[in-house]
């Protein structure tokens, strides 16, 4: 990330395990993906108030792109899958992914869509997800899966752009995943998963969509 993108107000008070999460979170991804280092998350980070959810706020002035990253605070204990409390955790890898997205277009001088960067969001939850389960093989593949794109409920009405945006960009991902599960992970070709991965993450919006056909 260049000087033309700062922080816009990220102090991050309260929020020390959500932003150590957050960061490993970016360096993991940057990895992934193959960027240049980014700076550190908790410049970013404020905490979402009450019942918010994980936000990410972008103002481009022309010259500089400024972002702040609203994020809910994780649960006290660990989860698992099937739990409810996943929720928060999945909401800040979902804000970690769309600050790794902007950064990486921005840096590029690329232009992105919303869509462009829920479905991206969506790919990275299950990516990330799937490199902390131990023994990870096509049956938890698909469990995460299951979890993730099928057993979900939206805030947003399906007639309105924010609902409409959520339900594409969770069916895209979901089948994007699924591809991912029958090519590599069914045979454990993890290498190649990764370029595809890589070459997804380049991918503009239309490409995207086609990719997971």
């Amino acid at each position: 990330m260049t000087s033309a993108t700062r922080r816009l107000d990220g102090y991050g008070a309260g929020l020390v395990r959500e932003i150590a999460l957050a960061e490993r979170v970016k360096e993991g991804l940057t990895r992934l993906y193959r960027l240049d280092a980014l700076p550190h998350v908790g410049d970013f980070v404020t905490l979402a108030e009450g019942e918010d959810r994980e936000t990410l706020f972008v103002r481009d002035s022309g010259e500089d792109l400024e972002i702040e990253l609203r994020m809910p605070k994780l649960g006290a204990t660990e989860v698992a899958l099937h739990d409810a409390s996943l929720d928060p955790l999945c909401q800040i890898i979902e804000g970690v992914s769309h600050f790794v997205y902007l950064a990486a277009r921005s840096e590029r001088r690329r232009e992105t869509t919303q869509l462009e960067l829920e479905i991206q969001a969506e790919v990275d939850k299950y990516v990330v997800l799937a490199h902390g389960l131990p023994g990870f093989s096509s049956r938890t593949s698909e469990k995460l899966r299951r979890r993730l794109f099928t057993d979900v409920a939206y805030v947003h009405d399906e007639d309105t752009d924010e609902g409409e945006r959520y339900r594409v960009a969770n069916d895209t991902a979901a089948r994007f995943t699924e591809k991912l599960e029958r090519r590599y992970v069914e045979h454990a070709r993890v290498v190649p998963m990764r370029g595809e991965l890589r070459a997804f993450f380049e991918m503009g919006l239309e490409e995207k969509l086609r990719a997971a056909r």
